[in-house]
C-alpha cells in the first residue's frame, strides 16, 4: 500500500467522523431541552449560551448541518470507490465500495452518534455549538439560498408556521418531569391544577346551598355569637327572610369590634355581596374577589334564587390542595379500598373521579356522586338501597339529611 492510498483511508476515516458528527448535532439540537438549555444559559454557562442563540435560529443552522453532512458523505463514497476500484479493479470494486460504505456510514455515521446525541442533547449541543457558528458562517451564502427556497415553498403550499403548545403538552411535560425527577409529586400536582384552573367552573367547587351557614338580616346579637363559635367561621352570608334572598356578608371581627358590646344593629357592618353564575370560571371568580376584596361569592341558579357559594379559600384549594385549619371538620375524600374488590367511596369525591377509578362510561346531568346515585335509584336514598351499574353493585352505606354520605362498591374484577 503507497503513501497515496494511506492519505486517502485516513481522510476517509475523518469523513466517517465528520459524518457521524453532523448526525448526532442534528439530532442534539432536535431534541434538546430549550428551557433546560435557557436556565444554563442563565446562570453564566457560555456554551449553553452559544447554543440557545443558534437553536433559535434553527432553520439555518438545519440547513448547515444538512449540507455539511451530504459534503461528507459524497465525498467518503467517492474516495471508498476509488480505494475499491484500486484494489478489486473496475467490475467488483463499485459495488463492494457501495456494500461497505453503506454498513459504515449507517453504524458510524448514523445510528450510534444519534443514540448517543439524543441521550446527552445538552450536552453535545453546547459541544458543538463553537464549529457550527463557524461553519455557518462559511456556508452564509449556500443558507441564504436554501431560506428563500424555503419561503418560496412556503408561499407555494400556504404552509402556516403559527405554533402555540396546549394545555394537553404542557401536561405531559410536567408528567415527564416528574418521572424524571425533576420535580416531586406535590409539585407536579400543583402545576397540574394551575394549567387546568381555567376549565373549572364555579358550580364544581361550590357550597351547595344545604350546606351554606347564614345568619336572618334581624337576627339577634346573642344568634350570631352562637352561630360565629359553633361554625368557626370568620365571615357568614345575611339572608333577609330566606337564604334565597342574601343581602351581604358579615365578619366575625366587624361584629365583636362595633356591634356586639355597643348599640349598633348588625345592619351597620353588613358588607355587599358578590354574585355569579354557576357556570363562571373559576379564574374568573379569582379576579372578582380580588378586585372587591371580597372572600364569598353567592352563586345564584336561573331562577334568582341562591344555589350555594364559593370562597376565597375553595379557589385557593384548587390550586394548592386542601386546606385544613383547626376549626375545620376533616371530611374523608376519594376511594378506599376494603378488601379484594369491594371499595368505600366517600361521596364528598368528584364525579369524574369516581367514574375514572372504576372505569366507568356513563353520560349524566349529575354533577355529583350523590346526584347520580339519586337517578340510579329515583327516589331518596336509604341505608341499604344498591342497585347495580356495568356490572358494579353500589349500596348506600351512610345517609344524612336525604343525601348519600358513603357508598359500598363490590367489583366483579378488582379496579386498577
Amino acid at each position: 500500500m503507497d503513501s497515496h492510498s494511506t492519505t486517502m483511508i485516513l481522510v476517509l476515516m475523518a469523513l466517517v467522523v465528520f459524518s457521524g458528527y453532523f448526525s448526532a448535532t442534528e439530532t442534539a439540537f432536535s431534541s434538546l431541552n430549550r428551557i433546560r438549555l435557557k436556565s444554563m444559559a442563565a446562570g453564566g454557562n457560555k456554551r449553553a449560551q452559544l447554543a440557545y442563540t443558534l437553536s433559535e435560529n434553527y432553520d439555518e443552522l438545519l440547513s448547515t448541518i444538512l449540507v455539511g453532512n451530504n459534503i461528507v458523505n459524497i465525498a467518503s463514497t467517492s474516495i471508498a470507490t476509488v480505494l475499491f476500484v484500486l484494489a478489486l479493479g473496475d467490475a467488483a470494486g463499485p459495488t463492494a465500495s457501495t456494500v461497505v460504505m453503506t454498513v459504515v456510514v449507517l453504524i458510524f455515521g448514523e445510528v450510534c452518534p444519534k443514540s448517543l446525541a439524543k441521550e446527552n442533547a445538552e450536552s453535545f449541543a453546547m459541544f458543538s455549538a463553537p464549529f457550527l457558528r463557524c461553519l455557518m458562517v462559511v456556508l452564509k451564502p449556500i443558507n441564504f439560498f436554501f431560506t428563500q427556497l424555503k419561503k418560496l415553498l412556503g408561499r407555494i403550499f400556504r404552509t402556516k408556521n403559527a405554533y402555540s403548545m396546549t394545555d394537553s403538552e404542557l401536561l405531559t411535560i410536567v408528567e415527564e418531569a416528574e418521572q424524571g425527577g425533576g420535580i416531586d409529586e406535590d409539585e407536579g400536582a400543583m402545576l397540574r391544577n394551575v394549567i387546568e384552573f381555567d376549565d373549572i367552573e364555579a358550580i364544581d367547587i361550590m357550597t351547595p346551598r344545604v350546606d351554606v351557614e347564614a345568619v336572618p338580616e334581624d337576627a339577634k346579637k346573642d344568634d350570631v355569637a352562637r352561630r360565629f363559635r359553633s361554625t368557626g367561621f370568620s365571615r357568614l352570608p345575611v339572608y333577609r327572610e330566606t337564604i334565597d334572598s342574601v343581602v351581604g356578608v358579615i365578619h366575625e371581627k366587624d361584629f365583636y369590634g362595633f356591634v356586639w358590646d355597643s348599640d349598633q344593629e348588625i345592619d351597620s357592618i353588613i358588607k355587599p355581596a358578590e354574585f355569579i353564575p354557576p357556570s363562571m370560571k373559576v379564574s374568573a371568580v379569582l379576579k372578582l374577589l380580588q378586585q372587591s376584596k371580597s372572600h364569598i361569592a353567592v352563586i345564584v341558579d336561573e331562577f334568582g334564587g341562591t344555589e350555594g357559594i364559593i370562597t376565597l379559600e375553595d379557589v385557593l384549594e384548587e390550586l394548592v390542595g386542601e386546606i385544613w385549619d383547626e376549626h375545620d371538620r376533616v371530611v374523608q375524600q376519594g376511594v378506599q379500598k376494603l378488601k379484594e374488590g369491594e371499595y368505600r367511596v366517600f361521596c364528598s369525591a368528584d364525579l369524574d373521579d369516581l367514574f375514572e377509578f372504576f372505569h366507568i362510561d356513563c353520560e349524566t346531568e349529575a354533577s355529583t356522586i350523590n346526584g347520580w346515585i339519586l337517578e340510579n335509584l329515583d327516589r331518596i336514598p336509604a341505608v341499604g338501597d344498591a342497585f347495580t351499574y356495568q356490572g358494579m353493585t353500589f349500596t348506600v352505606a351512610r345517609v344524612d339529611s336525604n343525601r348519600t354520605e358513603e357508598v359500598l362498591v363490590r367489583c366483579p374484577v378488582p379496579a386498577e
